[in-house]
Formats: C-alpha cells, structure tokens, sequence
C-alpha cells in the first residue's frame, strides 16, 4: 500500500485532531507536522484528551500513528559552534523530543545543520557532540531523522558521506535515522534519473534500512545548484516520471511519503497532487 500524505498544519485551538482532519481532506493516509512554528520557540502545552481523540480518528481512517512524522523546527542548529545558540539548540531539541514522545510518534525529522563559517569538519564535529548531549539524557524511544539537503550556504548533510559521518560519530545510533528529500537530493547533485544508482550508493555508505522517510518534491532548480527551492509534483526540473521511479521503488514501499510542495494562489496542492500520484501509481 501507498503511504502518502503531506505537511500539515498544527493549530492550538484544534491540535493534533486540526492535523488529522486537514491530512484526511486530502485524502492522505500519513501526514507530517511541526509542534509549534518553525521559526520560533513558542509552544502551546499538548491536551492529552485531543492526542486520544486523534488517534481515534486516525484509526477509523487506516492512518497509522507509526507513518506520522513531526518535523523539528529550522531554528535548530546543532553544527553553530557558539556556546549560548549550541546550547540553545540543544535544549531545544530535547524539548521537541518530549513533545513528540507526548505525542506518541515515532520519528522527528531534523536538518543536520549549518556550520556558519566554520568549516564543514568543525559543524559536523559540533552535530555529533550535540546528538550524544541530547540523546544520553533522553529516555524516548522518538528516533531523529537527518534530512539529507541541498548544500545551500554552509549546510551539512548535502552527500551521504557527511550524513555517515554524523551517524557514525553518535552513540546511540539506534536513535539515528534519515529523511531523504527529492528536491534537495536533485540540487545537491544526484541525478534521479538514475534513482537505482543513487539508492544503491545510499546503501553502500549509510544502509538502506536508515531511511525512514521521503519528502516528495519536485524543484525549480537544476541538478547540482545548490538552491532548494520546491516545485510542485511534476511542474519542476525533476518531473513526474522520475519522482514516481522514487515513490514506486519496491525497496521504499513501506517508508513514509510526504509532500512539501509550494502553495498554489494561497491553496494547498495536496488533494490534487495525492490524487495525482496514486493514478500513475496504478497506472
């Protein structure tokens, strides 16, 4: 079975229930969503009372609480050097980790971060420090996802091989997982023409069995740019063809897709490119 949904929003007054429902009007049967903004530290305390009404509601409509996944916001940045934003990040993150351990989710999506200058040895050094402070005290069993991105300024994570070398640098690996995104893998410069070869080279230096979710997106940029900007499904230099070689491959049937396409005139796209994708999916 298909496991495609998109981000979605989450709303105080409505909480999780507010996600659930947005995600079944687009006919979804997973979704992924943020606690609170991305860009700030604002959270509101979870009602336990709404996360059983959720799952209820989730159930009634074959949405597996364990293909749901929580994104970690941008504000994070483990690979900063400085002593007050590293330890910022830090506590941050081992909030997001209660919360979606509240939640009872499984996976949290985090970008690897940003190196600011320093120098990629130095930012993924500061990243396993970081994961090992976090990890050690938190008694969760909420696995982070590292995202794999596009290399825009000084991010860490645009090859396999510096996502390898995060993962083999922290101590609780069994807590380490990755996100692998389409667009941000076409502007880092794998070519997912060849989706075969890219996954097989994914497997050679990390395994395979590290994916745990897929952002589908297609993108307005070339290969190897270094840009990530989305486009919606099949409007980008990646195309449909090519996206659904990614949402079709039969190592990858289990793990989780989610959109992250671009608004169209203020509306999200969701409903149609979902019903987009299952039709070539069967076709």
């Amino acid at each position: 079975m298909l496991i495609i949904g998109s981000h979605v929003g989450y709303k105080k007054d409505s909480g999780l229930v507010g996600s659930v429902k947005e995600a079944l009007s687009y006919r979804a049967n997973t979704f992924m969503f943020y606690t609170g903004a991305p860009q700030n530290t604002v959270r509101s305390s979870i009602d336990l009372e709404n996360v059983k009404e959720a799952y209820k509601l989730m159930e009634e409509n074959n949405i597996n609480k364990d293909n749901v996944v929580v994104h970690a916001p941008y504000i994070i940045n483990l690979a900063n050097g400085d002593e007050s934003k590293f330890n910022f990040s830090c506590n941050f993150l081992s909030e997001e980790l209660k919360r979606v351990n509240t939640f009872g989710m499984k996976y949290l999506v985090l970008h690897p971060g940003s190196h600011v200058g320093l120098g990629i040895d130095v930012g993924i050094s500061n990243i396993i420090k970081a994961l090992n402070l976090v990890l050690t005290n938190d008694d969760s069993n909420v696995m982070i996802l590292l995202e794999t991105m596009a290399g825009k300024g000084s991010e860490i994570g645009r090859t396999f091989e510096e996502l390898k070398r995060i993962i083999d640098g922290v101590i609780r690996k069994e807590r380490i997982g990755v996100c692998i995104d389409t667009c941000h893998l076409n502007d880092a410069g794998y070519d997912l023409n060849n989706f075969d070869d890219v996954l097989n080279h994914f497997d050679k230096v990390i395994g395979i069995d590290k994916i745990k979710c897929i952002h589908i997106n297609d993108s307005k940029n070339s290969l190897d740019s270094h840009k990530d900007r989305h486009e919606n499904i099949g409007k980008g230099t990646i195309g449909l063809d090519t996206l659904m070689k990614v949402i079709n491959n039969p190592k990858l049937k289990d793990v989780p897709k989610i959109l992250e396409t671009p608004y169209i005139d203020g509306v999200a796209p969701y409903k149609e490119e979902i019903e987009l994708i299952r039709k070539e999916s069967n076709s």
